[in-house]
């Protein structure tokens, strides 16, 4: 059975606890691209970490490992919901399918992510892909920039798909809660 699994990034604390606000994998565009999955009978799962407002690896590692992954299962992250990917790509021998990266951060200072981002990067973490692709905008933060570079010039095979005038590819930045390139990218 083909699954996907969609992972959120890191809000603020005041973000994350304000009752406004959507829960994390409501926001954006994750609803959206959980439907089209859904409806292409493609069972996705768009989990909640714990506490992203302070990621912990080890926990954000403990609910990811509740899911089966295999080369029948998309991934797709946004912002460090990607970092996290890519240390557990860079960190374990597996074989999945599509990998979308969007937004990909792995340049955060310690203070606020602990050692959530202490790996090596793995050169090779495509290969244990059906394909690695990063999407990215010409507007997003330097810290995304460095790790789309990052990515770039260290990783064999990957993809590179850049964007104009989307920012973070969040709601506010895009305008829209559809994002018909990456439905189209994670069913490639």
């Amino acid at each position: 059975m083909k699954t996907a699994i969609l992972l959120h990034g890191m809000p603020s604390e005041a973000g994350y606890y304000d009752p406004s606000r959507q829960s994390q994998s409501n926001e954006h565009w994750f609803p959206w691209l959980q439907h089209e999955l859904i409806i292409r009978d493609i069972l996705t799962q768009t989990p909640e970490w714990p506490k992203p407002y302070a990621p912990d690896y080890s926990e954000w590692l403990k609910l990811f490992n509740q899911f089966t992954v295999d080369e029948d299962t998309i991934l797709v992250g946004h912002s460090m919901g990607a970092g996290f990917l890519v240390r557990w790509l860079s960190e374990n021998d597996v074989k999945v399918g599509k990998v979308v990266l969007v937004a990909p951060s792995f340049h955060q200072p310690k203070q606020a992510v602990g050692d959530f981002l202490d790996f090596e990067l793995d050169p090779n973490m495509a290969a244990k892909t059906k394909g690695l692709v990063v999407f990215y905008s010409d507007d997003d933060s330097d810290r995304i920039m460095q790790s789309v570079s990052d990515l770039r010039e260290n990783v064999a095979n990957a993809g590179f798909h850049e964007f104009h005038g989307h920012g973070h590819f969040v709601f506010s930045h895009m305008g829209t809660r559809e994002f018909p390139e990456l439905l189209e990218e994670t069913l490639r």
